[in-house]
């Protein structure tokens, strides 16, 4: 066969990671340096939300429940790796379902980190030894442990729709009873109602004054609203030039400040992802060791583009 009659059919969308659809270089994003150190406690939820973006549910057990040895460890690397981290993050599935959570959290607290747990705050977080753990901590450590809850939105109707009839109230109920112990509180919603995010931040700043929650509604470490992730949505890849034509930096983008340690279902230890936001890509398996996280990110995701880049969200306070 002539090689001039071989015709090379372009890849599309997100499939090469060094080249775009339309040949152009890939946006990589080198490691900064980890500012938070992610864990997932395990993708088991008691509720089972509308496009969770991990699908955890009651059923979902395919990142299993990390442990309190597991998690040393890499407190241990991060010394060892002379990582300037200065937060633990602590994301599910809903983290306290995870029956060592209050072990981990107090663990990586007296190791002199600051911790953020994302929690739903409903029936696992409110259970009996989980509520006398958390109330310890808040004594013990203050303000360095932050509870960030999932509140979809400020109107009962819009969460109910995304997590089920009543939750709403149930988590509503959680918050009032951090609140009581004093323990520090951020909200992380969505933004999928058409909402501009000024009329989202004023719809939270009364719903947190109505029940004296000491939340910053218009700071948006403190009140964060995420971009809905559609991995189907048409989205632009991210090139190279895109940093200049965005007036954006690589170290602006999640991934250029922190990692993700998952255990998978079967496996006999930890992994390093590149992102929290994609726990199910084998492109972003880092291997590992923290060493081995320390490559670069090349941005073949959807997700890298919406979420990140485009929206430029963290999951980080």
């Amino acid at each position: 066969m002539n090689d001039q009659n071989i015709i090379i059919k372009p890849l599309g969308k997100f499939q090469d990671p060094e080249i775009t659809a339309k040949g152009e270089p890939r946006a990589v994003v080198e490691l900064a340096g980890v500012s938070t150190l992610w864990f997932n406690t395990g993708t088991l939820c008691n509720i089972e939300c509308v496009n969770c973006y991990i699908e955890s549910s009651p059923t979902n057990d395919a990142l299993v429940y990390i442990s309190t040895a597991e998690v040393a460890a890499y407190l241990d690397q991060i010394g060892e790796r002379g990582w300037p981290t200065r937060e633990i993050g602590f994301t599910g599935g809903e983290p306290f379902m995870n029956p060592e959570m209050i072990a981990m959290a107090r663990l990586c607290l007296e190791r002199g980190f600051q911790v953020l747990i994302l929690t739903n705050a409903m029936l696992p977080m409110m259970r009996k030894k989980m509520r006398e753990g958390l109330a310890k901590l808040v004594a013990d450590f203050g303000d360095r442990l932050t509870l960030r809850v999932s509140l979809d939105h400020f109107e009962a109707q819009n969460h109910d729709d995304m997590r089920g009839a009543g939750s709403f109230a149930v988590t509503l109920k959680g918050m009032q009873w951090l609140r009581d112990i004093g323990a520090r509180m951020a909200v992380a919603g969505r933004t999928l109602w058409g909402d501009t995010d000024a009329e989202s931040r004023a719809g939270f700043a009364a719903l947190f004054a109505r029940h004296d929650f000491d939340i910053d509604a218009f700071d948006p470490g403190m009140t964060v609203l995420f971009p809905e992730m559609d991995e189907k949505a048409e989205v632009p890849e991210i090139t190279t030039a895109c940093w200049g034509i965005l007036n954006k930096k690589p170290t602006d983008v999640m991934c250029a400040s922190s990692r993700m340690v998952v255990k998978r279902r079967g496996a006999d230890a930890p992994t390093v992802l590149a992102c929290t936001l994609l726990p199910y890509d084998p492109q972003f398996d880092m291997g590992a060791g923290l060493e081995e996280a320390e490559k670069p990110v090349k941005l073949n995701h959807p997700h890298c583009a919406k979420f990140c880049v485009l929206g430029g969200a963290s999951c980080s306070v």
